[in-house]
């Protein structure tokens, strides 16, 4: 008879009839579906900080790359393809292999600290597209200036937008390969930045890179807005 209940057991716990799925075991690993989730998301009593931080600067500068390179989730993108309308507006010549432009924002997260999210929103660069910058800074702590040396008049615009508006932000210059590097305060000087301003020489490909971008803008956030 045990003999009889113990292959039993083993029927009902792993069938062998096809088509049917063998139960697990108490041998078996089971799947953890919460594994890899943050702290924050598994602990319903508390809900993470979150912030928003916009990044904005020049056509073709970068701004979807550096979303895209730090964002823990797939990126929201708005990309279109660049058409021969575009061609007396939109300069390429410092990115002749561009092939698509942003058109409305790009959106990214990313979870510095298990209480800490950031929300991450690139505007789009052309001027005709400006108008929506205004409900993108919405509730941001600050903002990202990216800048490339090779035209750094591109970065003006967004510099005197947030200067005029009060919002905190830093200058960020991604160094594109094959060009030449340029001190911080190099380019400090040359767009006439305050002392106050942090400026970073970084590259919007890595993602280590924009962590460290990322966690300037916050502490500058802070040092300027501590309450």
């Amino acid at each position: 008879m045990d003999s009889v209940v113990s292959d039993a057991t083993a029927v009902s716990e792993k069938p062998a009839v096809a088509g049917i799925p063998a139960q697990p075991g108490p041998e078996d690993p089971v799947l953890d579906a919460e594994e890899g989730a943050q702290d924050w998301q598994l602990d319903h009593s508390r809900a993470p900080i979150a912030t928003k931080i916009v990044v904005a600067g020049g056509f073709g500068v970068g701004k979807t790359t550096f979303v895209r390179a730090v964002s823990e989730i797939t990126p929201l993108q708005t990309e279109a393809l660049m058409t021969r309308a575009s061609e007396d507006t939109d300069d390429l010549t410092a990115t002749p292999d561009k092939l698509t432009t942003t058109v409305a924002m790009d959106f990214g997260r990313i979870t510095l600290d298990n209480d800490l999210v950031l929300y991450v929103f690139g505007t789009p660069g052309q001027q005709r597209f400006w108008f929506m910058w205004d409900d993108l800074v919405r509730g941001a702590i600050g903002a990202i200036v990216l800048a490339d040396t090779r035209r750094l008049t591109d970065c003006f615009p967004a510099l005197d937008y947030f200067e005029s508006c009060g919002l905190p932000y830093i200058v960020a210059v991604n160094h594109f390969e094959g060009t030449e590097l340029f001190e911080a305060d190099d380019v400090r000087e040359a767009l006439t930045v305050p002392a106050h301003v942090p400026v970073v020489i970084m590259d919007a490909r890595k993602r280590y890179s924009v962590v460290e971008t990322l966690l300037a803008m916050v502490a500058h956030a802070l040092d300027a807005t501590p309450e």
